[in-house]
């Protein structure tokens, strides 16, 4: 079957709230069953997220400690110099990461630090890390750009549905995120788009966000899915809290509605037990930010990351495995294939 047919961007609402509604454990057994149809199930996807320029941004994003229209006392920070952003990627590199994430609190770049940052790219990428970047806006020039310098992913997220979008941001629109990922798609890079959830929104907004990612075409490579953390002194501080549960519901309808893409688990993760972060991973999660921090949030320690995996049985997904999937469809679908084939024989063995 050809990876366009396995892509389905017509979902309706109505589809999207039936599998919401499913019993928990039948929801959780289809999702797994699409992750191992494409991917190694035990192997989880690991990035590191450096922020190269912090606090004082434009936006008034309700949800973001970094917006400068609210005091979370976060000071602001410079554009970080290029030798100190390789040096953070190589310790990243050497400690299992097969991505290096770079973010700046900008609503947009400026055009003299385009050179800066287009640097970073080519050095990090150098160090032989997958880059990806979060920089706010950017035009098709800007884009073009970064492609040029070799970045391979570009984060904006959708946080949202766009019904509920202008209840949590107004200094931008949902028009406009979905024009930057228009202009990083067509200069040639690779998506990185999700969303939050626990910010007062409704199910349903919860199935119109995965609805507007399921429509993109192809579908986001990368598909975050974060769990809101409440930062003193943002709006969103005292929103109640969302049932776990409920949360990976929207991980696993993501990973159905996805089936190629890496689901990520992302923020929140701090504040998620070992028993939630692995139900995410049955439910399909596979990626997830290494380190102890996200930007200005904490994330779980790496040992404590490390410790969880060899309670699970994970293992850091490596970079070359990513590309032969992508170089070599026949390839991929043969080892997925003989996943399938050994899960059956277990499952044999144990009914026996």
């Amino acid at each position: 079957m050809s990876e366009a047919a396995l892509q389905r961007h017509d979902w309706s609402i109505d589809e999207i709230n039936a599998l919401f509604a499913l019993p928990f454990n039948d929801l959780l057994l289809r999702a797994q069953q699409t992750h191992r149809a494409h991917f190694e199930p035990n192997a989880v996807q690991v990035s590191t997220l450096l922020s190269i320029k912090t606090g004082a941004c434009p936006e008034d994003c309700k949800y973001c400690p970094q917006s400068g229209h609210y005091n979370t006392g976060l000071g602001k920070e410079k554009l970080m110099e290029v030798e100190k952003v390789v040096t953070q990627a190589r310790a990243a590199r050497d400690a299992g990461a097969s991505r290096f994430c770079m973010g700046a609190a900008w609503k947009s770049p400026r055009e003299r630090d385009m050179p800066v940052v287009e640097e970073m790219v080519r050095q990090v990428k150098a160090l032989g890390l997958e880059t990806c970047m979060t920089l706010g806006s950017v035009s098709d020039k800007q884009a073009g750009k970064l492609a040029e310098a070799g970045l391979d992913y570009y984060n904006h997220n959708l946080d949202t549905s766009p019904e509920y979008y202008g209840e949590i941001i107004t200094t931008r629109t949902f028009g406009e995120r979905l024009e930057t990922l228009d202009h990083v798609r067509s200069a040639g890079m690779k998506v990185c788009t999700g969303g939050i959830l626990g910010m007062g929104e409704s199910e349903r907004d919860r199935s119109a966000l995965l609805q507007q990612l399921a429509s993109l075409n192809p579908h986001p490579e990368s598909v975050p899915i974060n769990m809101l953390v409440k930062v003193p002194g943002t709006p969103l501080e005292n929103v109640e809290d969302l049932d776990p549960l409920e949360f990976i519901r929207a991980i696993a309808v993501a990973r159905i509605m996805m089936p190629q893409s890496h689901v990520r688990l992302s923020a929140g993760r701090e504040n998620m037990s070992e028993s939630t972060q692995a139900l995410a991973f049955m439910a399909g999660a596979n990626s997830i930010f290494y380190g102890d921090k996200l930007l200005t949030t904490d994330n779980p320690q790496a040992d404590r990351d490390r410790a969880l995996f060899n309670k699970l049985g994970l293992h850091p997904e490596t970079r070359d495995a990513v590309h032969a999937g992508e170089d070599d469809a026949e390839a991929a679908q043969l080892a997925r294939q003989m996943h399938l084939a050994k899960a059956r024989e277990l499952a044999v063995d144990a009914s026996a």
